[in-house]
């Protein structure tokens, strides 16, 4: 997978030559997209939330996903995942197995997702979710999802990263956007604001719109204190998982960035681990690369998690109460 280039990220106001000249194709798949929304989905007979986004690239889907499915089981609740599984090649409806899948099967998101809650992948998220329902779940989350046609969310919330925003404002591939921000934010219930919004995301947002505020916490504590690091990442925005451990008081030795979604090869791995021997550093990743690693290299690795922390602690309350009690009774 290619890295997303870096005039996505460029200010609207100047996006650069090659977003411009990119920008009628940029058009056309904003015209498909809208071709494909234009059917209701399923809808299922258990509220339905979607934590998506309206740009490429990662957001803090996943880990708000986790968070609220967490907060779901504390109530007495028996929710699971939907995922496209991006990136693997089970068949449509697959029960992640953590024990028996890998990355290469599942994708890597699901792999973190079943670890909380059953996890099903599948393109067809109507598919997913029969068989969800069948299977005990009472309740759905979406991760990811947003411009899927094929299951009706009864709760969509966009998910935006406060740094990077809406990049230029423009459509792939002239831009980060799957579909235009206003007719995104149109048809969800809600944003999620992670991290400091220093794009402007609430501009973007009319008065009285829901608009909830997070941020990603890293946790460090299984990084050896005294030693030089190598961080690596094969995430949407590499950047800022660099950032984040610099300001944990982390400064790496060698940042080295790979394509989100990143399938880790015997070259790539033998490359690390002669940096790590040269320097005699310890190697860390996220969370997200660490299980599209084989599980001998897994060993030899630190990982940093993440925890979300909600700017009030009525925010994922509200959020819970708007999904869960939607089709109750």
């Amino acid at each position: 997978m290619m890295r997303a280039p870096a005039f996505w990220w460029h200010p609207p106001s100047h996006p650069g030559w090659a977003a411009r000249l990119l920008t009628p194709l940029g058009w056309l798949y904003g015209a498909a997209t809208a071709y494909r929304l234009r059917g209701a989905g399923w809808s299922a007979p258990v509220p339905v939330l979607c934590c998506g986004n309206i740009g490429a690239g990662g957001a803090g889907k996943t880990p708000l996903g986790l968070d609220l499915a967490q907060r779901a089981i504390a109530r007495g609740r028996r929710p699971a995942f939907l995922s496209r599984g991006y990136g693997g090649r089970a068949a449509q409806s697959t029960r992640v197995d953590t024990t028996r899948h890998t990355a290469r099967d599942v994708g890597d998101e699901p792999l973190l997702l079943a670890r909380v809650a059953p996890c099903y992948v599948g393109a067809d998220r109507a598919q997913t979710a029969r068989r969800a329902i069948a299977e005990g779940a009472d309740c759905l989350i979406m991760d990811d999802g947003l411009q899927n046609p094929t299951l009706h969310p009864d709760v969509a919330l966009v998910v935006v990263d406060g740094q990077a925003g809406f990049g230029n404002g423009r459509l792939l591939p002239a831009g980060p956007l799957r579909e235009p921000v206003r007719t995104g934010l149109a048809r969800a219930q809600g944003t999620v604001i992670i991290g400091t919004d220093e794009y402007g995301v609430t501009r973007w947002l009319k008065p009285g719109y829901p608009c909830f505020t997070a941020t990603l916490q890293q946790d460090v504590c299984n990084v050896p204190h005294g030693r030089p690091v190598i961080a690596f990442a094969g995430i949407g925005r590499p950047a800022k998982f660099f950032n984040g451990l610099a300001c944990m008081g982390i400064s790496p030795l060698r940042c080295i960035g790979f394509a989100d979604h990143h399938a880790y090869s015997l070259p790539d791995w033998q490359r690390l681990q002669a940096l790590a021997m040269r320097h005699d550093a310890c190697l860390v990743t996220t969370p997200k690369d660490a299980v599209r690693l084989p599980a001998l290299w897994q060993q030899q690795v630190h990982t940093v998690g993440l925890t979300l922390s909600w700017t009030a602690p009525t925010m994922p309350t509200h959020i819970l109460d708007l999904w869960l009690d939607r089709k109750d009774g």
